[in-house]
Formats: structure tokens, sequence, C-alpha cells
């Protein structure tokens, strides 16, 4: 479904499924439902997860694909993203940092990648450009920071490159535009809209533009281009928003510096403002601790008087730190349903999205919009819904902003 020249749809990574059965059943239930009650008789694209395994399955036997495009046709439907950063389980079981493995210094994570893209090429409709998302390097408690987290970045960037490479290479043959979208979440290698920038110019385009350019004779100029065309930037709202980061002025010096973002990640986080009154807050902090589940993490940056930003790596550390009166507000990594802003004693920073999207309706700075609430199993019982009435919801209210 295009909005403002933009493609709109929801992240089936929502739907548990790690095998390519489970995933094409989890979709046969819920997709048509959605897309005929947001798009009508228009066709409306998929926002496909498929796991490692999954992506095993469905290049096992070629009746899969076969099969999985004609039921995209009778369905009025197509696929122009994928979200590859989740390698495994990522349903009914403790994920946690471990969605961070493989992370991009192993070549499990470059083939599984690889054949994402491979399959994307495949479902992709003519003349609409692809992108999948991935995880931000790696996750920075794995390494020790100085020598040994420089030394694995090098690794994941080469990888990277292997990537941008091969993007280039079809591309060139077929006419078929893709390109990898690195998602920045706090405690990765690559947490903020600065760090990004900063690894894209100081590291990314160094290399390529000499392993790219050795390798295909092309000029420094052709060789950025192509490392810019294919690597671009995944806005996640949520992780961005976690960070207090300031949306206009990091999309501003993206576009600046001519950083494509490939896809917006339209999601919410946790939001708390703490009181200094102690009653009050522990009020605000017993409201919080309800979102303290085993299976993802909720990863915590705080907020003081003076400005000081406090890192926690999960919601039981930044509990346990609760009583710290410095601390003015909490912004915790926990998807919550972009449609609520307020839950009594914690927020959304839905406002974030907001202002996402209204500099977005300004300067379409992608094609690509995804809705990612993935946290419905786990939410308090009182904001869980039937998940398809949930999903029509959500992408109602990004119209309705739209």
């Amino acid at each position: 479904m295009k909005i403002n020249a933009a493609h709109l749809t929801y992240c089936t990574n929502i739907h548990p499924g790690e095998t390519w059965p489970e995933t094409f059943v989890a979709l046969k239930k819920h997709f048509p439902e959605i897309r005929a009650s947001i798009a009508g008789e228009e066709p409306m694209g998929v926002g496909l997860r498929l796991s490692n395994l999954a992506s095993l399955g469905l290049l096992a036997d070629e009746d899969n694909l076969a099969e999985f495009i004609q039921w995209l046709s009778n369905n009025h439907a197509y696929v122009f993203t994928m979200n590859g950063f989740p390698y495994g389980g990522f349903h009914d079981t403790i994920v946690k940092d471990q969605v961070h493995a493989p992370d991009w210094t192993t070549a499990d994570r470059l083939e599984y990648t690889l054949r994402l893209f491979n399959i994307l090429s495949k479902l992709l409709p003519d003349g609409l450009q692809g992108g999948i998302s991935t995880s931000p390097l790696s996750y920075k408690p794995w390494h020790a920071a100085g020598e040994a987290r420089d030394a694995a970045k090098a690794v994941a960037t080469k990888n990277i490159l292997t990537v941008a490479e091969a993007l280039f290479e079809k591309h060139r043959s077929t006419g078929i535009l893709m390109h990898l979208d690195i998602e920045p979440e706090p405690d990765g290698f690559l947490e903020s809209g600065p760090e990004f920038m900063d690894w894209f110019e100081k590291d990314l385009l160094p290399q390529g533009i000499l392993s790219m350019g050795e390798k295909f004779n092309l000029s420094p100029a052709d060789a950025e281009a192509a490392i810019k065309r294919h690597i671009n930037l995944c806005y996640d709202v949520c992780h961005f928003a976690i960070g207090y980061e300031e949306h206009e002025r990091i999309i501003d010096e993206l576009l600046t510096k001519g950083i494509h973002v490939g896809k917006i990640q339209i999601s919410a986080a946790l939001k708390a403002l703490l009181p200094e009154e102690m009653t009050l807050r522990e009020e605000v902090t017993n409201a919080l601790a309800r979102f303290n589940e085993p299976t993802y993490l909720h990863q915590v940056i705080a907020k003081t008087g003076n400005g000081k930003l406090i890192r926690y790596p999960d919601l039981p550390e930044a509990l346990a730190d609760s009583r710290n009166n410095a601390v003015t507000e909490w912004r915790s990594h926990f998807h919550v349903p972009v449609f609520v802003e307020d839950m009594e004693h914690v927020q959304s920073t839905q406002a974030d999205i907001v202002r996402v999207l209204n500099k977005f309706k300004d300067t379409p700075f992608t094609q690509h919009l995804e809705v990612e609430t993935y946290t419905w199993t786990v939410l308090p019982e009182e904001l869980k819904a039937p998940l398809s009435q949930s999903i029509i919801r959500e992408l109602n209210w990004v119209k309705e902003q739209l």
C-alpha cells in the first residue's frame, strides 16, 4: 500500500514461526484480513521476516518459492522489505542479547544475509527497490573496549562490504536495486545516528572505496555512490527515541551527507517521568516493573536533571537503581503499541513517531515504512488484544498521521 510515494506495511516478526511452513501458515492466517482492512482492493506489501531456518526451508524445494509467489499474487500482496536482524528463535524462547547472534564478525551472518537477498530478488516486483534490515554489527558487551572491539568492527565492516559488492553486481547485471539497512540499537556497536554516520564515513567508505574501486575498476566517486546506494540506515524510531536523539537534526545531517534511509521502522519505546517525591516515584517504578519480562532485551537510558545520560543493559538493573534522585526520566527498549501514548503511570514515545513522520511528509526521505511492534505476547494484560486487530489499529493510526 502506497502513501506519499512510500510503501507501508508491518513486520511479520510479530508472528511466531521459525520454519518456513510455520511462517507461511502465520502469513496465511493473518495477512489477508489485515490487507483487506487496511488497503481494500489495493495491493499491500509484506514486511517479511525469515529466520535462518525458514530461509533455508523456503529454498529447499523450488516448489516452495513458486507456491509463495502464487499466494502473494492471489492475495494482492508483494514483498519489498525484509527483517534480517533476528537470525534464530524470536518467540517462546529467551532471546535477550542473543538477538545479535551470530553477529557481523561471522560467516554465518554474512551467508544468511546474502541468502535473504537472493530470496528478495526473486520476490521483488519490477521497478521496486528492496531492503533488508540488519543488526548494528555486534553487541558491545561481547567485545572489550579498545583493540578487541576495533578489530571486531573491522571484520564486521569487511563483511558488510561483501554484501555491498554482491548487491552492486546484482544491480549492474539485472537492474534490481537492493540495499542493506543497518539498524542502530542501544548497546550495539552502532547505537545512534552520530555513531552510524561516524562509522559510515570513517570506516565503511574508506575501506569500500578502495576495495570496490579495485574489484570493479570504479573511480572513488563511483565507488562511494555504490556504497551509499547499497548500504543504508534503518531508522527505528523506538531505538532513536531511547537515546533522546533530535530526529530532525539527524535526518537533515543524513540528507546532507547523502546517506540514505532505507526504511523507517515505526515503533514506540516505553517512557517514564520519575517524580522526586519517593511515594510517587515508587508508583511509577512499580508500573515499569510490570514490563520486566524474560524474553527480550529492554535496555534503559535514563536522563538526569542536568542532561547526563545513564545506561542500563536491561530493566532489572534500572529498577535496582530506581531510587537515584538524580534521574528524572527513563526510556526503555520495550516496543509498545504505537497508538498508545499514556498508560497511567508510564507513557510511550509516540510523539517521536509523529515528529519523524512529519519530517517524512515534508521531505520524503525513504520509500519503505514498516510498523514493528513484536511484543504483543509479553505486554501487560490490559494492552493485549487480538493480534490482527491490533496490527490493523496500528496501521490505521499511521495512516492518520500521514
